[in-house]
């Protein structure tokens, strides 16, 4: 009797034992089945943005083309000076393969004109969100911060065009100075265009009562197409605490995740004188064309 009850004994636990083994089985497989990249369902990150480095932007623009931004580089007299206006200055950055920017100002006999170009690339660190739509982001800040009127029914989104006669340029200078709308002398030394008549169209502030409503409303600040992915264009006439009026005209553009910004200034040295507006819209503009073709956009 004794013998039968162990040998009993010892089945039970045999059974236990295998009922113990098909119960863990089980449970493991069940915790496989219920993990996403065991199954196939991992997230896949954002695509990066297109651009993995920036331009040198104190090269990025061509000689003639800072001849008809910044008439007075060409009376500057000795080489070495001249040389120097040409090369501009580099703006203080700390990682060159972000943000870059380079900044000319030059006197002439008319007025002192300033150019500032920069270039941002934009890289985001959500595996969620891509570098363009995180260029976008910023773009559609920078505009909302420019406050741009509402276009009206008498101005059109319009693309961006180059003056005549320069089509064919390229950012490494390609623009002519005539061809890009470079001011020639006047015999009260202001640059041709520039007007003392407040209520000439060309030279009066964008949205003011003065000119036609068809012109003022071309040159109030406006978006832009045809140039990069997206563009806008700011004009505003300020006072710099003389009566010289001093315009400045900004074009910002973005081109994939890089994200451009020209602003050029002017002041005259006359009184009562008053920048052209469609005549500096257009160098800018002309300008951010160069520099959207370089960059392949």
């Amino acid at each position: 009797m004794q013998r039968k009850a162990y040998v009993t004994g010892i089945a039970a636990l045999l059974a236990a034992l295998l009922a113990g083994c098909s119960s863990g089985s089980g449970s493991d497989g069940a915790s496989d089945n219920s993990n996403p990249d065991a199954a196939g369902t991992a997230t896949v990150a954002a695509q990066p943005g297109k651009y993995r480095t920036l331009p040198e932007p104190c090269g990025a623009v061509g000689h003639d083309t800072l001849d008809a931004l910044l008439p007075g580089i060409r009376q500057i007299a000795d080489a070495d000076p001249r040389d120097k206006a040409y090369r501009g200055e580099a703006e203080l950055t700390y990682d060159t393969d972000r943000k870059v920017g380079c900044h000319w100002k030059v006197q002439s006999t008319a007025a002192t004109d300033r150019l500032s170009v920069d270039f941002e690339r934009v890289v985001s660190y959500d595996n969620a969100v891509s570098d363009d739509a995180q260029a976008q982001k910023l773009f559609q800040q920078m505009e909302v911060a420019a406050d741009l009127p509402a276009p009206s029914s008498s101005a059109p989104t319009t693309p961006a065009a180059t003056p005549s006669g320069s089509a064919s340029a390229s950012a490494g200078g390609g623009a002519t100075p005539d061809s890009a709308g470079s001011p020639t002398q006047s015999s009260t030394g202001a640059p041709t265009g520039s007007s003392s008549d407040a209520s000439s169209p060309a030279s009066s502030a964008p949205g003011s009562p003065s000119g036609s409503a068809s012109s003022t409303a071309e040159l109030q600040p406006r978006t832009l197409s045809g140039l990069g992915d997206e563009a806008y264009l700011d004009d505003q006439l300020g006072n710099s605490g003389s009566t010289a009026e001093q315009r400045t005209v900004t074009v910002v553009f973005r081109t994939s995740n890089v994200v451009v910004t020209i602003e050029y200034e002017e002041q005259p040295m006359a009184v009562g004188m008053v920048p052209d507006s469609k005549e500096m819209q257009d160098r800018a503009r002309n300008l951010a064309s160069q520099l959207d073709d370089a960059l392949g956009g």
